[in-house]
């Protein structure tokens, strides 16, 4: 079910049940956007969408949106983007042994799943990546690092992930990425957006 709200005077909340239609609405609106549109910024169960206010109206915005087909799994594509790993993370034995497999295998599990970038958040550039093998789900771990390197790539709960910059964190850390995720030099700056393919690739 899509519920649709006001956020302020130029942007309205789209609330959905699951990631997975939050994905596909998100694909949907990027293809085919309603009128007077400037951006969308989707998370878990929500995507935002800001709009001119000089183009369109709140409901109007919303009758466009409640017309907008959700694309379903096979329909959703976007850019491939490798990310080279070092598989040497602090946790990588303790997700092995919590998964029952060898670390090997949590390295081969971890770089053979289709990632897509979900939604990004906690700290610019981070993208939250789905299509982690169900075996590797662990919960974050009960006491947070106070400190986790950049480029630390990283599991928790459906989620993997690359810390684009060194700060605090609760997730299994598996390995070491050179790729900055995130870089004001660069046009883009993020690495990540939501909608791309991830595969991780080790070096």
């Amino acid at each position: 079910m899509m519920r649709i709200r006001p956020a302020g005077e130029t942007a309205a909340l789209v609330e959905v049940d699951d990631l997975a239609q939050v994905t596909g609405l998100h694909t949907a609106l990027r293809a085919d956007p309603p009128a007077g549109v400037a951006e969308f910024v989707p998370a878990a169960r929500t995507i935002l969408v800001t709009y001119d206010p000089a183009v369109t109206s709140f409901d109007r915005l919303a009758a466009g949106i409640e017309r907008t087909r959700i694309a379903p799994a096979d329909e959703v594509s976007g850019s491939l983007v490798e990310i080279p790993v070092r598989y040497d993370g602090a946790d990588l034995a303790a997700v092995a042994d919590a998964a029952g497999l060898s670390q090997e295998e949590v390295v081969r599990r971890h770089q053979s799943a289709d990632y897509r970038v979900a939604f990004c958040g906690f700290a610019p550039g981070f993208g939250y990546l789905t299509g982690l093998d169900p075996v590797l789900r662990l919960p974050r771990k009960e006491t947070p690092r106070t400190r986790v390197p950049a480029g630390s790539v990283a599991i928790a709960g459906e989620f993997s992930a690359v810390y684009p910059t060194a700060s605090p964190g609760g997730w299994h850390l598996l390995g070491h990425s050179e790729l900055a995720m995130w870089d004001t030099d660069r046009d883009p700056p993020a690495a990540l957006a939501p909608g791309d393919r991830v595969r991780f690739v080790e070096r």
